[in-house]
């Protein structure tokens, strides 16, 4: 197990996925990775809650802070909670898509996702953010509104540790309809807030994008953590090999270096495809391996976070 005072080992998902515990990962990736901030060039990031700003002219004056003025001669504007927290949404994918690895040392792409979205969620409400989470494969499987306080981030952290990506029914047989899942919680969100999507995006990506346009048409900011297997982008294959989707349970025999080239070819048109699109409708994309280290997708939370304050 990883010392305590080593923050990169604490952000290594193969390591922390030897706890047993989820609220335990949380906290300890959280920490490893403010820990790793204050001694990097982004120390600058904050990751506290400011209730006070400064006054800029035009702001009402019943929202001065008379107490602040007194000790200071400096004005302030008090920040109520629904002025300064963000609401974000995790916006989780259980498809058996997700539950593909292609090494004992690495984790699934369910595992993987299900240890950032703790952390995300632990990170969130550690700044007083309120966080919702919402599961989905085929259909939309648990959907828990926004909060931001201590004991809601149990019920999501509780919601996150029964989701087990190697049970038997998880692990086969469960489609992916994420177009379908985005459009629901874009109906539903009535107030703009931060919609975290964590998917392998395996589905046709004009629907999904549909689905990500929705959100940003009601003005919602959007973050996708695109999440692949190493092996799905340098297709590493070289026995001849019978490949089954875990979807449909259909198989198919190759002789992967006869196809190499035009996987990797086609793989790479298709994540470009996500990248430029989204990019064309400011929503921020982040192609995340599962062999990669938790505070790159924690800086760019952080990232999204302060340009939305």
């Amino acid at each position: 197990m990883a010392r305590r005072g080593d923050e990169r080992s604490l952000l290594d998902p193969y390591i922390v996925s030897k706890l047993r515990r989820l609220d335990l990962i949380a906290r300890l990736v959280v920490e490893g990775f403010i820990t790793g901030l204050h001694k990097s060039p982004y120390h600058g990031f904050s990751v506290e809650f400011a209730e006070r700003r400064p006054y800029i002219p035009g702001d009402p004056i019943r929202s001065v802070d008379w107490r602040v003025y007194a000790k200071t001669d400096r004005y302030f504007i008090k920040e109520f909670e629904e002025e300064t927290n963000l609401r974000g949404n995790l916006l989780l994918d259980i498809s058996s898509s997700m539950t593909y690895r292609s090494s004992d040392r690495l984790l699934t792409k369910l595992e993987y996702a299900v240890l950032l979205s703790a952390a995300l969620a632990y990170l969130m409400v550690h700044q007083q953010d309120a966080v919702g989470l919402l599961t989905f494969d085929e259909a939309i499987r648990r959907w828990i509104p926004a909060r931001s306080v201590a004991p809601h981030l149990r019920v999501v952290l509780g919601e996150l540790a029964r989701l087990d990506p190697r049970a038997p029914e998880q692990a086969t047989g469960r489609g992916t309809r994420i177009g379908e899942s985005l459009h629901y919680l874009a109906d539903r969100l009535r107030r703009r807030g931060l919609v975290l999507v964590l998917s392998d995006l395996m589905d046709e990506p004009e629907r999904v994008l549909a689905g990500l346009k929705h959100f940003r048409h009601r003005r919602h900011e959007v973050v996708v953590f695109h999440i692949l297997d190493p092996a799905e982008i340098e297709f590493p294959f070289r026995e001849e090999t019978v490949f089954v989707d875990l979807e449909t349970r259909e198989k198919l025999s190759t002789v992967p270096w006869e196809l190499a080239r035009e996987y990797r070819a086609r793989t790479a048109r298709w994540r470009e495809a996500y990248r430029r699109t989204c990019a064309e409708h400011a929503i921020d994309y982040a192609e995340i391996r599962t062999d990669t280290p938790y505070d790159v997708a924690l800086l760019r939370y952080l990232e999204k976070r302060r340009r939305l304050h």
